[in-house]
């Protein structure tokens, strides 16, 4: 069995300290609305005790699905780095980037430069790492970029044509190696998944490629709340799984909010091709709780 393990959306805080020349950009919008509303939803204390929980489940593999960052400012990546080391060495933790890690033009250069080990595959890909390939035994993981710089209160994603072929090329070849394929994505790939100004620009080309190609699971971060959909694949339909940031407080218990609380996803994962297994348990803080605790326990596969 392999138990891989799904976290998303981290927001590390606090923010550093910012300059009139950074804020002269995309990042002022951002910027306010961190003073205003994420700042004080956000919690460090809340993020070190889900993964405090993660880590005693014993994973083999954790997969972080985007947005570790607010506004890409460069202390922010550095403070990354260090926190990564904390989660696990780089061949036991997969990241793909978000729209937050990518906020500004040149952001995706920087934090391919330092997160390096951690978002490229097995075969190290050179100056353009996505999508990548990393091997666990039955498992393979393809990690694949949604995360690019937008407009002023623009949040969406893209999935291009290159991009696509590549992925393709990863899916075949890992089905014919009888692995279970596992794609990690920011943002969500399904129909009417987020607003407009959030969506993944390219969402019909990704399902088009799953559909003729296939995978056995999609996960995803971007919308902050615990989802399960399904997506067309060539001989029935592929669960695609979304979590709740892991630093979101959760809400009181009368809040009426419909944002939830921090959390993550265990699947464990056996069989063989065309038998396979794939339990999948949500752990997080309730609403009102100050604990994490286990939500839900369902079979996706098998």
């Amino acid at each position: 069995m392999f138990r891989l393990a799904h976290i998303s959306d981290i927001h590390l805080g606090p923010l550093p300290k910012v300059t009139r020349r950074e804020l002269a950009s995309k990042r002022i919008t951002g910027y306010i609305n961190w003073q205003r509303k994420r700042g004080s939803s956000m919690n460090d204390g809340i993020l070190d005790g889900l993964l405090a929980s993660l880590k005693s489940q014993t994973p083999d593999h954790i997969a972080i699905t985007g947005d570790l960052v607010n506004l890409a400012l460069k202390e922010e990546i550095e403070l990354i780095r260090g926190w990564l080391e904390t989660v696990g060495p780089a061949d036991e933790v997969s990241i793909v980037p978000g729209n937050h890690d990518t906020y500004v033009p040149g952001a995706l250069k920087d934090i391919i430069a330092a997160w390096r080990p951690y978002l490229v595959g097995d075969h190290d890909d050179g100056d353009h790492p996505f999508p990548y390939l990393r091997e666990r035994g039955d498992i393979a993981m393809i990690g694949v970029n949604s995360g690019r710089a937008s407009m002023p209160f623009m949040a969406t994603g893209s999935f291009r044509s290159k991009q696509a072929k590549q992925t393709r090329k990863l899916l075949e070849d890992a089905e014919t190696d009888g692995k279970f394929r596992v794609v990690f994505i920011h943002h969500p790939p399904f129909v009417k998944a987020t607003h407009w100004h959030k969506r993944l620009i390219g969402s019909d080309l990704f399902r088009k490629t799953l559909a003729e190609c296939g995978a056995e699971l999609i996960l995803h971060g971007h919308t902050h709340i615990e989802s399960l959909e399904y997506i067309d694949g060539p001989e029935g339909k592929i669960p695609v799984v979304g979590v709740p940031s892991a630093s979101h407080a959760p809400p009181p218990l009368d809040d009426g909010s419909h944002k939830q609380g921090a959390r993550y996803n265990l699947f464990d994962i056996s069989g063989k091709p065309g038998n396979w297994t794939c339990r999948m348990q949500e752990f997080g803080y309730k609403n009102g709780a100050d604990t994490v605790t286990q939500i839900a326990d369902r079979v996706l596969i098998g």
